[in-house]
């Protein structure tokens, strides 16, 4: 199975790589006159991040902002564009680098993209903020579960790579709800990895599931940026060559890590999430008033 799912992706991958590049060297005389370096540092900084389980799009979005480096009608197509193929490398790493057992990677990460495609409907007719804060509390909540656990107030998290049974049909089914949310703007990456330690599994297992997942759904939704126009070319290029270096540098300090300081590294991302989606539900709540 994951022999068929990396096929999958790295056919998709090409197909996109291809479309992708192609496009940027026939546009390459049209590049602005942004600097090179500020877009090097960005892509190579922001995908370290999201290596880590950071995520990388809302630190993107404010570099991209505050130095004025790509117009903000094209920021979410320069993302999606330019951070689609290192996103593909951290779930080959991932795959490669941490044991899981594969009926869960595969059912988690194909779920997702489903969820993206059927419940983004559904889910777009949700006020965002609610949605928001209610996964800030839930976030948070985790994150005091995880903290107790690490100072032994109460046993939590796990040493399995697989799930089966009812756990493995809550993991599918919040996966699916997972990447329907994903489509609004509510990120993957911190859900599940809750998810995954909620369930009991060893908490490196997140990584290899969320990459997978993220990767298939930005390789194959991140061309109609492109078709579009809907993105710049060189801030893409620049995510893209610098992000795949920040992301084998990040890859190598996970796998260095000790369980216990994974599970803080967990904690702070869940943490970190959820104080963004508060203050994104603050923000969405003020602007629908």
């Amino acid at each position: 199975m994951i022999i068929i799912i990396k096929s999958v992706l790295g056919i998709l991958t090409a197909l996109f790589s291809y479309y992708y590049l192609t496009d940027a060297h026939k546009n390459r005389k049209l590049f602005p006159a942004t600097p090179w370096s500020h877009l090097l540092a960005t892509g190579f900084i922001t995908n370290m991040f999201d290596t880590l389980g950071i995520g990388s799009f809302a630190q993107q979005t404010v570099i991209f902002k505050f130095f004025k480096l790509v117009d903000d009608r094209i920021i979410p197509g320069t993302m999606n564009v330019g951070n689609t193929i290192p996103t593909v490398v951290q779930a080959f790493i991932f795959m490669t680098m941490v044991d899981v057992k594969p009926l869960t990677l595969v059912s988690m990460a194909i779920a997702a993209p489903i969820g993206a495609i059927l419940g983004a409907g559904v889910v777009a007719r949700m006020p965002r903020y609610k949605i928001q804060l209610g996964m800030g509390f839930g976030l948070l909540i985790i994150a005091f579960i995880i903290f107790a656990g690490l100072v032994n107030w109460f046993p939590s998290g796990g040493e399995a790579i697989g799930l089966t049974g009812w756990k493995l049909v809550v993991a599918v089914v919040m996966s699916f709800i997972f990447g329907a949310l994903q489509t609004i703007g509510v990120g993957f990456y911190a859900p599940c990895m809750a998810t995954v330690y909620m369930l009991g599994m060893n908490p490196r297992t997140a990584f290899p599931i969320m990459m997978t997942a993220t990767a298939m759904l930005m390789s194959a939704g991140s061309a109609r940026f492109v078709k579009e126009k809907a993105y710049d070319p060189k801030a893409a290029i620049g995510l893209t060559i610098s992000g795949i270096f920040g992301v084998i540098v990040a890859a190598y300090i996970i796998k260095s890590l000790p369980l216990t300081a994974l599970k803080w590294v967990v904690m702070a991302v869940v943490l970190y999430t959820s104080v963004w989606m508060f203050i994104s539900s603050a923000s969405g709540r003020k602007q629908k008033s």
